[in-house]
């Protein structure tokens, strides 16, 4: 795993597991603390599965920004601290529909479950809807104000009240998640009543001034803490000599930043940093910067990646995997769950795409 600071933030590797758990559930958690201690944005999805109760979870308190989907799901912990998460951006849904799902929190044979979010600062989410679900001890959800967070109106938005017990406190820990009553001229955030308190157009979950350099986050990308809506190009237009020149301050997109230099494991293709190389292109290195360049004829049989690109584009392959795979009612989420176990002592060759093992796999399910 690793950590790159880019500005100010610390940017770690988000999953894409989905429902899928590990037969150890201690390594569940240490893997999960592994990933996002001292995380401040998750580049990916975050997922927070099969964690069972009298975990420690507030390293998560960290998180600022997702990029893609957060899900929390088949855990027994009572509180998710994800208390100072501003924004999640949705590049990635749950289920092709869902920034957010929340469901299955609960031991069915005990009182063990989530009760409380800690969503106390999240204030934007993109794209996507919400999804809220079969949390049986679950306190004050569908008090929250979803529709003023979620950017898009037609998005889905599904949140069922379950707890009819007399458990919830009165006060409702999740009222401040929503944003201050604006002036009608403001585009969309503000941090005050009135027309001068707007937020900068660029800003995103908030501000705490009217500048491009007071956003709690950014709509499109961060420059050196800057909220900005493109990062500056590699040519720019001089009128005098009517000709495109190099842009000495030019930087490369990398999800929502622009970064001067793109992180070991990704390559430059135009200005952005992606995984690999397109299927037209080749990567090559020129000046110590691998970039991908068009093929002139057809494009050579495996230059299209590098080692280091497929390597941790199959970052989640590392162990050969057993699976079992059975329905669960869900309502609107029906589907297979996909329950998988690493094997530490079977480790997958670096060239392997599918794993062929058919091992018997054991399993824990909290419902």
């Amino acid at each position: 795993i690793f950590f790159l600071l880019f500005c100010l933030f610390v940017v770690c590797p988000g999953t894409e597991n989905k429902l899928s758990t590990l037969s150890d559930l201690d390594q569940q958690y240490r893997t999960l603390k592994k990933l996002y201690e001292n995380c401040e944005v998750v580049m990916g999805n975050l997922e927070i599965t099969s964690i069972d109760r009298n975990r420690n979870l507030s390293f998560l308190k960290s998180i600022r920004e997702v990029t893609g989907y957060v899900l929390v799901a088949l855990n027994q912990f009572d509180y998710l601290p994800l208390e100072n998460l501003r924004i999640i951006r949705g590049t990635k849904l749950y289920e092709r529909r869902y920034s957010l799902a929340i469901f299955l929190n609960y031991r069915r044979d005990g009182y063990y479950g989530l009760r409380q979010l800690g969503l106390r600062n999240l204030t934007e989410i993109l794209n996507g809807g919400v999804y809220v679900d079969q949390n049986q001890f679950l306190c004050h959800a569908d008090t929250i104000h979803w529709r003023d967070i979620i950017k898009n109106p037609q998005a889905e938005l599904l949140v069922v009240p379950t707890n009819n017990s007399n458990q919830c406190e009165y006060q409702k820990t999740s009222g401040s998640m929503t944003k201050t009553v604006c002036a009608e001229q403001c585009d969309g955030r503000c941090f005050g009543p009135y027309v001068s308190d707007c937020c900068h157009r660029e800003c995103a979950g908030g501000c705490s001034g009217p500048k491009d350099t007071d956003c709690f986050a950014c709509t499109n990308f961060n420059d050196s803490g800057a909220c900005v809506t493109q990062c500056p190009q590699p040519f720019v237009y001089n009128p005098t000599s009517f000709q495109l020149e190099h842009n000495p301050r030019a930087k490369y997109t990398y999800g929502a930043f622009c970064v001067k230099k793109c992180p070991h494991n990704f390559v430059v293709d135009h200005s952005s940093c992606v995984r690999a190389c397109p299927s037209n292109k080749m990567e090559v290195e020129e000046n110590r910067i691998k970039m991908c360049i068009p093929c002139t004829d057809i494009c050579p049989k495996g230059k299209s990646t590098s080692p280091r690109t497929v390597k941790q584009s199959q970052m989640n392959l590392s162990f050969c995997q057993t699976s079992l795979f059975f329905k669960y009612d869900l309502g609107p989420l029906s589907h297979y769950f996909f329950f998988a176990l690493q094997r530490p002592e079977r480790q997958v060759h670096h060239k392997c795409s599918v794993c062929l093992s058919q091992r018997k796999a054991h399993f824990h399910l909290w419902i």
